[in-house]
């Protein structure tokens, strides 16, 4: 086993740990859990650094557990929040649960015969079976509201700043969270839970129903929740946030996130959420100090995570994608996206729509620039600029005589006209 309390510190990934963990985990091979909370049907980015505090564990010779919250999915968590959240219907938690275990099991090792196998589980199998004079009898007794009132989450929704207050529903969060700590110490002899530094009293709620009502000992690690360095939040885009499942964000938009990444954040970035040891990781930044014109550190840093998240063939379409707006691409390379990412890469340009017969009969480019779009303000523009060479059809010159047909489209509904070098413009066949 390696050092894995070692392997976050040196990441920037250690915020806080109980006494004794580091030193428990080196002389013991164990379970750790992480919960991951069941409220829509993928994954986001945020989620991304408890999947790889994870995957380090399980690279360190310990067994992961991820835990979805099926049953406290119907609670909500108050940690971080400023108000109570909608609570799901079953069917829509089943759904999202099962979107939950496919982006997990992108990252994470769960095959039986793997001596240090990854498992799933679902804090529902075990909850719902449980009626509430059980649960506040066997379980909420070993705990005081003395204790629970003390934790920030519930300090700060509770006090005179907040004016939504708190639900019982939230206020029995930590006692829900705790008893999922003591099932799983019991159960599967797991013995770490590890989380966001928001989760640190939910979790110490765990060690202590661990300590009171089995008389064990239990360990707690968190993690610095992710910043960016210019303010604003990690994981959000104009477009809103950037999922795991490319049917949410396509794997072109997911590796321009990363591409974009300011110098600073990118140094911090490829240290948590890549897998490259140490030397590699410095060499990279010492590389990239020398020439940082060459954005070689955020190259890396969207390879790595893309790979990872979509596989090889999406990240090398991506990084194909990338290359269309500034590169010398040709008409099949264009031809070669899918749907989705040409709109990705071709989002807020100009549009306008041409009719299916205007393509089968032939569209002259005066037709394409000006006379059937408004692209140009008038033919007379339109002809100067065929005339001087500056108009392209799916990235290739063309002359006056011109004349696009069904064999241009591209996604069978689309062509791109472009003057000069910047300048686009998308024809939409409807």
């Amino acid at each position: 086993m390696t050092n894995f309390v070692e392997e976050l510190r040196w990441r920037g990934l250690l915020h806080d740990i109980m006494p004794d963990t580091e030193e428990y985990l080196l002389k013991n091979k164990t379970a750790g859990y992480i919960g991951f909370d069941p409220t829509a049907d993928s994954l986001h980015i945020g989620s991304l650094v408890q999947i790889f505090i994870l995957k380090h564990f399980q690279n360190a010779g310990h067994n992961p557990i991820a835990l979805i919250g099926g049953a406290t999915g119907m609670v909500g968590d108050p940690s971080g929040k400023s108000a109570e959240r909608n609570l799901l219907d079953e069917a829509t938690l089943a759904k999202n649960i099962a979107g939950v275990r496919e982006n997990l099991e992108r990252f994470l090792d769960f095959d039986a015969s793997a001596d240090n196998k990854a498992e799933l589980v679902n804090n529902y199998d075990w909850m719902k079976d449980i009626s509430l004079i059980d649960f506040v009898r066997d379980t909420g007794k070993h705990i005081t509201v003395n204790y629970m009132m003390a934790k920030d989450s519930v300090k700060k929704r509770l006090s005179s700043e907040s004016s939504v207050g708190m639900s019982f529903t939230e206020f029995t969060y930590q006692l829900f969270q705790g008893y999922d700590f003591y099932h799983l110490y019991k159960e599967k002899n797991c013995m770490l839970q590890m989380g966001g530094s928001d989760q640190w009293g939910n979790i110490t709620t765990g060690t202590e129903l661990i300590r009171r009502k089995a008389q064990g000992k239990a360990y707690a690690i968190t993690v610095p929740l992710v910043t960016k360095a210019d303010g604003t939040k990690f994981g959000k885009t104009e477009g809103g946030n950037v999922w795991l499942n490319a049917d949410r964000t396509s794997p072109y938009k997911f590796y321009q996130y990363w591409l974009n990444s300011s110098d600073e954040d990118a140094e911090n970035f490829i240290k948590k959420f890549t897998f490259l040891d140490k030397e590699t990781i410095e060499n990279l930044i010492a590389e990239h100090t020398e020439n940082p014109h060459l954005r070689s550190l955020q190259k890396k840093l969207g390879e790595e995570v893309t790979t990872m998240t979509h596989g090889k063939e999406a990240y090398e379409n991506a990084l194909k994608a990338s290359s269309i707006l500034f590169g010398k691409s040709t008409a099949s390379d264009l031809k070669s996206l899918d749907e989705q990412t040409f709109l990705d890469v071709f989002d807020g340009v100009p549009q306008a729509t041409v009719s299916t017969t205007d393509i089968e009969e032939g569209l002259d480019m005066i037709g394409a620039l000006s006379a059937k779009t408004n692209f140009l303000g008038s033919n007379g523009e339109a002809r100067r600029a065929l005339k001087e060479n500056a108009i392209s059809v799916n990235k290739e010159k063309v002359k006056e005589d011109f004349t696009i047909t069904k064999e241009d489209l591209i996604a069978n509904k689309y062509v791109l006209l472009q003057r000069g070098k910047k300048t686009y413009y998308l024809l939409v066949v409807a």
